[in-house]
């Protein structure tokens, strides 16, 4: 993700535990957000908040991931196996290279789906790793629920995907740039 085109990226984040801990980080330039976010809020059915995969139909997510493959993210996994004992350091070492490779691209803005029980502890480690980093004050970050923040739906089909494996996987394999193991 150190790539300089990414300068100013917003970066969105979601996770999966299904097996191995995977944080997915899909990140769009600032001139592309406005259409990535209509082109999601289009994908909502008629009453519905927000996309999340596991509520879909096959035939829906199949159609959500290719409609995704066409917003131009640049999505990376960090993935975490068994050399950490809980999910908390998983998280933490996930998060920690993140915003290194973040502060190296140039990136303004981290967006992290909202998870229970996690946000004080990604505040203090954000805090302790942009300022380690040197991006405190170029790099703003929040926490926020997909019927929030659209744009959460393309980490969080990303990471189901992945998770699942199979077929769900081989459709979201051109959607990644990297997967960076832990």
């Amino acid at each position: 993700m150190s790539d300089r085109s990414l300068r100013g990226g917003h970066v969105f984040v979601d996770e999966s535990k299904k097996q191995d801990y995977l944080l997915v980080a899909a990140v769009i330039i600032p001139g592309e957000l406005a259409l990535a976010r209509k082109t999601v809020r289009g994908l909502q059915k008629p009453g519905q908040r927000r996309l999340h995969m596991v509520k879909e139909s096959p035939a829906r997510q199949h159609t959500i991931l290719s409609t995704l493959g066409t917003l131009g993210a640049q999505v990376t996994i960090y993935q975490a196996g068994v050399g950490y004992r809980t999910n908390i350091e998983r998280r933490g070492a996930c998060l920690e290279r993140l915003v290194e490779d973040i502060a190296t691209a140039g990136c303004a803005r981290l967006m992290l789906e909202s998870e229970q029980g996690e946000e004080e502890r990604d505040r203090r480690l954000l805090y302790r790793e942009t300022g380690r980093r040197g991006c405190r004050d170029s790099l703003a970050y929040d926490h926020a629920t997909a019927a929030v923040e659209p744009l959460l739906a393309i980490s969080d089909a990303i990471a189901w995907a992945w998770a699942r494996g199979g077929d769900a996987r081989r459709r979201a394999e051109p959607l990644v740039a990297d997967v960076v193991r832990l």
